[in-house]
């Protein structure tokens, strides 16, 4: 089969080019130029797309990107305020797509996958629910680190830790509205500690237990300044901590 020659290509679309700007002139269309690159980005994209048949895995990101860039371009008015969705949607298809053509191989692509599935949704987001976009951002990256623990548990349950962090910050960021900034800490603290928890049961890490309960212990005086009593609860702290440092003291040569 004869190669198409780029001469051809380039002759073609300046013919087109130029019918759509002669439209334009008589009065038939209003936005030729959009119609023109519109077209070009989604041809060019659809081009690098036919090579995922030859087994081109890397051409899914070029093709859906751009097949994504010239549907932005080509949106009517109406429709602009999800434009930044589509873009960003588009781009985190072609990770998807990378990723679920070979799990075991091309695990990585998950995570740019997730965080601009995440950022596609924030677009959508903040135009209605502005003051959870931030959770929506954070949570959908966490979630993308947990896929990535689930890939191979004995082998990436470092994956837990950012998992846990992103998704505990997505919390806090809606609790930051309705608590006050200690007891908002609180809810970081033992978010924490479940991260840590997960880190220790999950993936069998002895060494995480420590960090759990002592970030326990820190997220539960910040929840417990939410009831009456909090601060007898921090009387009786700081006294078992002030005996239990004289008892090492003394019982310790």
């Amino acid at each position: 089969m004869k190669r198409i020659d780029l001469r051809i290509v380039l002759g073609v679309m300046l013919i087109l080019g130029g019918g759509l700007a002669l439209m334009q002139a008589m009065g038939y269309l209003e936005n030729a130029s959009e119609i023109f690159w519109g077209g070009v980005f989604i041809g060019t994209g659809l081009v690098f797309l036919a090579l995922l048949f030859g087994g081109h895995w890397w051409s899914a990101i070029p093709g859906f990107t751009l097949v994504a860039l010239g549907t932005l371009i080509l949106l009517p008015v109406a429709l602009e305020d999800i434009g930044g969705a589509v873009f960003l949607g588009g781009i985190a298809l072609s990770f998807w797509y990378v990723y679920f053509t070979s799990r075991v191989e091309r695990w990585w692509a998950l995570i740019p996958a997730g965080v601009l599935t995440a950022l596609a949704f924030v677009a959508i987001a903040s135009s209605r629910f502005e003051e959870y976009s931030g959770a929506v951002f954070l949570g959908g990256i966490g979630l993308a680190f947990f896929m990535v623990y689930l890939t191979n548990i004995s082998e990436r349950w470092w994956a837990l830790i950012p998992g846990g962090v992103l998704s505990t910050l997505a919390g806090v960021t809606i609790a930051a509205e309705k608590f006050g900034e200690f007891q908002t800490a609180g809810f970081f603290f033992i978010g924490l500690a479940l991260t840590f928890l997960l880190v220790a049961v999950l993936a069998r890490m002895s060494w995480a237990y420590w960090p759990a309960a002592a970030l326990g212990a820190m997220g539960f005086l910040g929840i417990a300044a939410l009831l009456d009593y909090a601060n007898y609860i921090w009387a009786f702290v700081l006294i078992a901590a002030g005996g239990f440092v004289l008892f090492r003291y003394f019982t310790i040569k």
